[in-house]
């Protein structure tokens, strides 16, 4: 029995559609599907991403947050870097009020951030972990804030925690969970259910700290794969992979594939010019966008009509690679 889909002609780079901006808010509908985890885009694999692009991709104003590839980490102690933070390449800039924060600091840092989100900045805000003396304070602080995207919760270790942080804010703030280690690996099948939960993302540093195991790609696929699973479990886009430390870009190339190779749709970053890296090793490449096109041409040629049990599949990954190379702006591959 042959069957038939409604097929139209795919153009992904048109623009008669409407504006960037309604194409967008059109995208932020489709965010959980598009950045939900899955194999490798089109059927060129990981190859494709293990060379830089002879020209950089245009930077992107307003990425949604389900499928932002690029979150900077910034020292909430230096508020002067917050406005060129925001200016740089990066999908999304996080304001860390934790780890870059001494104690004696906490409060000061605190206030600084409020204030310039107050005064028209809008960013993400990395909290203290729920069970922390900072936590509390936190979340008062930062409730009703205007300009706060959505708060990264450190060191998360269960559900409750992501709940209880998501009702004190408002109920309507997002909750990232920044899962840092064995616990938490273990929960996050419960934490990606959480209410409130809105991405997970690996803190690779704590948990190797926690655990004692290695940096190397082998040791690092459990806790990946874990947030992987976890993440379609809670029906949440995918995870965002922890940092790479250092400013050899060679080597955040090709941490960033292996990003790309267990199925997470972000990462971490400490330094603005790692960003432009991390938005193109993330986005699918011009080879997979020309794949793409050519398997919708030919799919649409013939009406629709699936003809084995390959068709599926490689039409939900090139849907998806399409709408994400229009996103991100990726052209095909001349």
């Amino acid at each position: 029995m042959k069957i038939f889909f409604a097929a139209t002609p795919f153009r992904p780079f048109s623009t008669s559609s409407g504006s960037r901006k309604s194409q967008l808010s059109r995208l932020q509908r489709y965010g959980r599907y598009m950045s939900s985890p899955t194999e490798a885009y089109g059927d060129t694999g990981l190859a494709n991403q293990s060379k830089p692009l002879t020209s950089p991709l245009p930077r992107i104003r307003n990425v949604p947050a389900e499928i932002a590839r690029s979150w900077l980490l910034v020292p909430a102690t230096q508020p002067a870097t917050f406005d060129a933070a925001v200016a740089s390449r990066a999908d999304a800039v996080v304001l860390d009020i934790e780890d870059a924060v001494d104690p004696s600091h906490k409060s000061s840092a605190r206030s600084d951030v409020i204030q310039w989100l107050q005064n028209g900045g809008e960013a993400w805000v990395r909290i203290n972990d729920a069970s922390s003396d900072f936590w509390a304070d936190d979340v008062a602080g930062l409730r009703g804030t205007p300009g706060l995207q959505g708060v990264m919760l450190a060191k998360t270790e269960s559900a409750e925690q992501v709940k209880e942080t998501y009702h004190r804010l408002d109920g309507k703030t997002r909750v990232l969970a920044l899962v840092e280690s064995a616990v938490g690996i273990e929960e996050a099948n419960n934490i990606a259910r959480a209410e409130g939960a809105f991405r997970l993302a690996f803190g690779s540093g704590d948990f190797r700290r926690d655990t004692g195991m290695a940096a190397d790609r082998e040791a690092m696929a459990y806790p990946r794969a874990k947030l992987v699973v976890a993440s379609r479990v809670g029906n949440l886009p995918g995870p965002i992979d922890g940092p790479t430390v250092g400013t050899n870009h060679p080597i955040l190339r090709e941490q960033s594939a292996i990003t790309v190779s267990m199925g997470m749709t972000g990462k971490l970053c400490l330094q603005s010019d790692q960003t432009t890296v991390i938005n193109e090793v993330i986005s699918p490449a011009p080879s997979d966008v020309v794949w793409a096109t050519d398997f919708m041409a030919d799919f649409n040629a013939r009406g629709g009509v699936i003809r084995d049990g390959s068709d599926l599949p490689r039409l939900g990954r090139a849907e998806k690679i399409l709408k994400l190379a229009l996103a991100f702006g990726v052209q095909p591959a001349s």
